[in-house]
């Protein structure tokens, strides 16, 4: 059995990804695109977000692991004495597996749900702290709308209309750790 995993997002788009110099907006444009991943990714709002769950997937890895170190050593004294030992000795042995083994499977449980919390807990706080600064831009550039490229849908998105960099930029100033 395997430690939890934090989820992995989707991939942020072809245009967010690469480093190119940005395309300026076109003339006129009354709504503009971001990649949320991508700003998650590079704000350091996102990074701090990403160190805490990894820290703590860690951790509880870790937890774990030694759980079923503990687990293995047992079942390799249960099978290398068994034949020397009493059956009460043995059927003890066998109730203190089990018991190992339910405490791994409430540990992994227990661990996956945590790191869930946390993860939802740093989504809400981070979308908190990025609406005020989509707004922001959006106020200042007369934008009507700006959307996340990957819940619009959009198969094309003119490589003006992106605004993940900007928004990034404007993040971290705004929110200097």
């Amino acid at each position: 059995q395997t430690p939890p995993q934090a989820p992995k997002p989707p991939a942020a788009p072809p245009a967010a990804a690469t480093q190119q110099p940005p395309v300026p907006m076109p003339e006129g444009a009354k709504f503009g695109f971001f990649s949320l991943q991508a700003v998650a990714d590079q704000s350091a709002l996102g990074k701090a977000g990403s160190a805490q769950v990894k820290t703590l997937t860690d951790k509880k890895a870790a937890e774990i692991t030694s759980k079923q170190t503990q687990l293995q050593a047992l079942q390799q004294k249960r099978q290398t004495s068994a034949s020397v030992m009493t059956a009460a000795a043995v059927s003890q042995m066998d109730k203190d597996i089990e018991r190992l083994n339910l405490d791994i499977q409430y540990m992994q449980q227990t661990a996956q749900k945590e790191v869930e919390d946390l993860n939802n807990d740093l989504m809400n706080e981070f979308y908190q702290k990025i609406v005020p600064v989509l707004e922001t831009i959006a106020k200042e550039k007369g934008l009507h709308a700006i959307f996340s490229a990957q819940d619009a849908g959009a198969i094309y998105i003119h490589p003006g209309l992106d605004m993940t960099s900007e928004i990034v930029k404007k993040l971290d100033a705004t929110y200097k750790k």
